[in-house]
């Protein structure tokens, strides 16, 4: 363990290298460190304390890259939340972390009420920063401060807000840097949210070697951000590189880069077959919330048959497969507890392990290989899907008596939810009526691309329905 971090040191190290990049002006090292000198004063002077939890509702840009460690000299704790939540979540998220203030962007405006109190605004914040005097900046941060909580699904259908501390994200950076050099001349793109823990994770990347981070606008396509800037280095979900492999211009892209790498679920055999026949320089991968990414990755140079596997472990990170064959993690990078209604609650065994509720296996040259979940989750273009969570929210529309949700293949997004649905007496089955009610309750990504009517002759295992069954006529409905 390392006795202090000091970024704003390691930023000026940098100099005048590119730091940040997007619509505007490009910033340096050396101004990088400025920034988020000023933004951490005028946060100072926006009332946030040491140790107070900050939701921040932002689409990726500069300044949110900025924001996350003027937080941290604050002592701050950065709560970042998905901006694809419906507004009741997003306050449930605000109370359950025990937020005690909130910084948005004027790109995600709210109404009035929204927010428990009135929000900080992050662009006059930035606007606001003056220098912040030298004798006030501390030398280093702690590595034990409480740096992030990042919400994840998770196995149990609500979200699990993860408490990392800043050795965590420091370790994980320099794990993924060991195995996936990145530095000077090099560009890593933010292609993923920085609500998402493999977003958040190439902010921490970039700043430990000093390589840049590329900041599309929201709405600029991947493909189009790929050629605008000088990437060398991208993190892509199974869905993204499938869209880009199906045009020209995607695959020429991806040729000029160094590095690809692949995670956020299983990546489809035949997807990786395409990328590896193409000579794309992909890595594949396992990631957890909960060790602040990476977990394992494949080396530089892997065949396709490495290819096929999740890679060895990565340096700062421990995995062992317990006699059931779930996945055990440790390190350096594993997260502090969940946070549950304000309070951290531990989630490690007795002797450090944390179950992943991943089932694994490890081969003889040390390659993981991940076999799925112990649950029922399953996960569609990056995002973690719990059919429970979509049958709550399907049991309470009226007219609607039993419902059942599965998991069925897609070529685009792994899998999508199909909804079997047993309706009340006399209630017509409208899958238009059904998505605009859940629409109001889950995010998009979430809302069943198919809705069945409950089978005469039910599937069932003893007094429950039997989900694999359910799944198997599912795909006979749609062949």
């Amino acid at each position: 363990m390392v006795n202090g971090i000091d970024l704003l040191g390691i930023f000026r190290s940098f100099g005048h290298r590119a730091a940040l990049m997007g619509d505007g002006p490009e910033l340096d090292y050396e101004d990088f460190s400025e920034e988020v000198q000023r933004l951490s004063a005028a946060l100072t002077g926006a009332g946030i304390k040491r140790g107070e939890r900050v939701g921040v509702l932002a689409e990726n840009s500069i300044d949110y890259g900025v924001l996350f460690p003027a937080l941290w000299y604050c002592g701050a704790v950065a709560v970042p939340l998905s901006i694809r939540l419906p507004a009741e979540q997003v306050r449930q998220l605000l109370r359950h972390s025990a937020c005690a203030k909130w910084i948005v962007s004027r790109s995600f405006p709210q109404p009035a009420g929204f927010y428990p109190s009135e929000p900080l605004c992050l662009e006059d914040l930035v606007a606001a920063g003056s220098p912040m005097p030298s004798a006030s900046i501390p030398q280093a941060l702690s590595p034990y401060q409480a740096a992030t909580i990042i919400f994840t699904s998770g196995s149990g259908g609500r979200p699990k807000g993860v408490l990392h501390n800043l050795a965590n994200h420091y370790f994980s950076a320099l794990g993924a840097n060991h195995n996936i050099p990145f530095g000077e001349h090099d560009c890593w793109l933010l292609s993923l949210p920085l609500y998402h823990v493999g977003g958040l994770a190439v902010l921490l990347r970039a700043w430990m070697g000093g390589g840049a981070v590329a900041v599309p606008p929201p709405g600029l396509s991947l493909e189009t951000a790929l050629n605008r800037f000088p990437v060398t280095h991208v993190s892509l979900v199974a869905t993204q590189l499938y869209r880009l492999l199906q045009r020209e211009e995607g695959r020429i892209a991806l040729r000029r880069l160094k590095a690809i790498l692949l995670g956020g679920s299983a990546i489809p055999p035949g997807l990786i077959e395409q990328a590896h026949a193409l000579k794309l320089p992909i890595y594949t991968s396992y990631g957890s919330t909960e060790l602040a990414s990476q977990v394992a990755a494949t080396l530089p140079g892997a065949n396709l048959e490495q290819l096929q596997t999740s890679g060895k472990v990565l340096p700062y990170r421990e995995i062992k497969i317990a006699a059931d064959g779930e996945i055990l993690l440790s390190g350096e990078t594993l997260f502090q507890g969940y946070i549950e209604k304000g309070r951290l609650m531990p989630a490690r065994d007795a002797d450090g392990w944390f179950a992943s509720g991943d089932l694994g296996e490890i081969d003889g040259n040390g390659y993981l290989r991940v076999l799925g979940r112990r649950d029922n989750m399953f996960i569609s273009g990056g995002e973690n899907i719990q059919p429970e969570e979509i049958e709550a929210c399907l049991s309470r529309i009226a007219g609607v008596a039993r419902v059942l949700v599965v998991g069925v293949p897609d070529a685009e997004f792994g899998k999508r939810p199909a909804a079997f649905v047993a309706l009340q007496t006399g209630v017509p089955l409208d899958p238009k009526q059904l998505r605009r009610a859940l629409e109001i309750q889950l995010p998009r990504f979430k809302i069943p691309d198919y809705f069945f009517p409950w089978p005469e002759e039910e599937p069932q295992t003893g007094i429950k329905p039997d989900r694999r069954r359910f799944a198997g006529l599912a795909l006979d409905l749609l062949k």
